[in-house]
């Protein structure tokens, strides 16, 4: 299996690669046009990507059966023209749930001591005890989570442990839940919004999710709170958290913006980290050694089980709910052929067959195959199938709710 690794990644992921038996192309400059010159080139099975975008043209007259993205959000990766292409899409959740949760309490605690311009100031030679000695503390405030995957279970793990009420609104969580797990359920994006001193938000970008936190949300935020964002950019509106900047006086601690420079290196413009009370990063939450190692780990897993097993791990662009509404149940014996003339007598009514497993059962003696179809076959059609073959013990036709 040949693999086209189109970014910077770690020795231990390549090293890993080649004792699967994978044949490994590393070009972590590649990007654009040249990705897909290098793809249609090199005719890699499996493309892996952290940062770089990979666009329907790419895919176009590729030999690609599987991406992956060594990361968590695959937001870069056109997900639609993998799966028009039957190209498998798959990723790394909660690899770098900690070293994210580790930024965004980083920013957290920056903000409140405002430690970046305590820094700034020593190094220009400028004592100011007086200024800096004001702080509000955060022990007993509470913390609003907005996102409750893997980075917002490690957030409330951190926040206990500052002496911080946990509330959090997630679209997964119930009241009953939240309560299993040591943390206040909000039915809304709202009640986060009032009843937080200090907000972090830890959702994937979606089309469900994007510039969900926006003018209503940051009105309703308490006047004086901080805002952290190490997730998407594009979730926010962040001329909405500009206006609340400048008129509540929100600190804000972000990580991730709106329009982020394509390259690691480059003029970045954004007026937001202009603004009074705003810290910012360079979208580094998951750069950390032990995030990348893990990440990387999780990568060769991935490649070396669909290597031997044809099975993807995590992947993220297959149905999640069958359009299916008939399901085929033949019992067989286990032999040659049998199969072939039940989707040959499928076929002659043009159904379509949307999903099939066959089971075997101890001793390999007899098999059950389950077929999924996407119409009704008739009465007619089921009787003659099993009187085509000998070897079919049982058909039974079941209609999917």
């Amino acid at each position: 299996m040949k693999v086209l690794v189109a970014d910077k990644f770690e020795q231990s992921g390549l090293d890993g690669l080649k004792l699967a038996g994978c044949t490994v192309i590393y070009d972590p400059d590649v990007k654009d046009d040249s990705l897909t010159r290098s793809i249609l080139t090199n005719t890699p099975d499996v493309l892996v990507v952290r940062s770089t975008k990979v666009t329907a043209p790419m895919m176009e007259n590729s030999t690609l059966k599987l991406i992956v993205r060594a990361g968590a959000g695959y937001n870069t990766i056109d997900v639609q023209a993998a799966s028009s292409k039957g190209i498998y899409v798959s990723n790394c959740p909660g690899k770098n749930s900690i070293a994210v949760a580790e930024l965004a309490f980083g920013l957290l605690l920056g903000l409140d001591r405002r430690i970046p311009d305590n820094v700034a100031d020593l190094r220009s030679g400028k004592w100011n005890k007086k200024d800096y000695s004001k702080a509000k503390g955060i022990y007993g405030k509470t913390l609003g989570l907005v996102g409750f995957g893997n980075i917002g279970k490690e957030m409330a793990v951190r926040a206990k442990s500052f002496g911080l009420t946990v509330l959090v609104w997630s679209r997964s969580l119930t009241q009953e839940k939240a309560a299993a797990l040591g943390v206040t359920f909000a039915p809304t994006l709202g009640d986060v919004a009032r009843h937080s001193d200090l907000v972090s938000v830890h959702l994937a970008l979606s089309k469900d999710t994007r510039g969900i936190i926006g003018k209503d949300f940051f009105d309703a935020m308490k006047k004086g709170a901080y805002f952290i964002n190490t997730a998407r950019g594009e979730i926010i509106d962040q001329d909405a958290l500009s206006s609340a900047i400048r008129e509540k006086g929100l600190r804000a601690g972000l990580d991730v913006f709106a329009n982020e420079p394509d390259a690691s290196e480059a003029a970045f413009t954004d007026p937001v980290v202009q603004l009074p009370g705003v810290y910012g990063t360079h979208h580094i939450g998951a750069s950390t050694d032990q995030a990348q190692e893990a990440i990387a780990s999780e990568t060769v897993r991935i490649i070396r089980e669909f290597k031997e097993t044809g099975h993807v791990p995590n992947v993220v662009n297959l149905s999640v709910k069958s359009p299916a509404t008939w399901r085929l149940i033949v019992r067989h014996l286990n032999q040659p052929g049998v199969l072939a003339s039940v989707l040959d007598g499928i076929k002659a009514e043009n159904i379509n067959v949307l999903e099939m497993e066959n089971i075997v059962f101890a001793d390999a003696q007899a098999a059950v195959a389950r077929i999924n179809l996407a119409d009704e076959p008739h009465q007619g059609t089921v009787e003659k199938v099993k009187s085509l073959n000998a070897n079919i013990i049982a058909i039974d036709l079941v209609k999917l709710a």
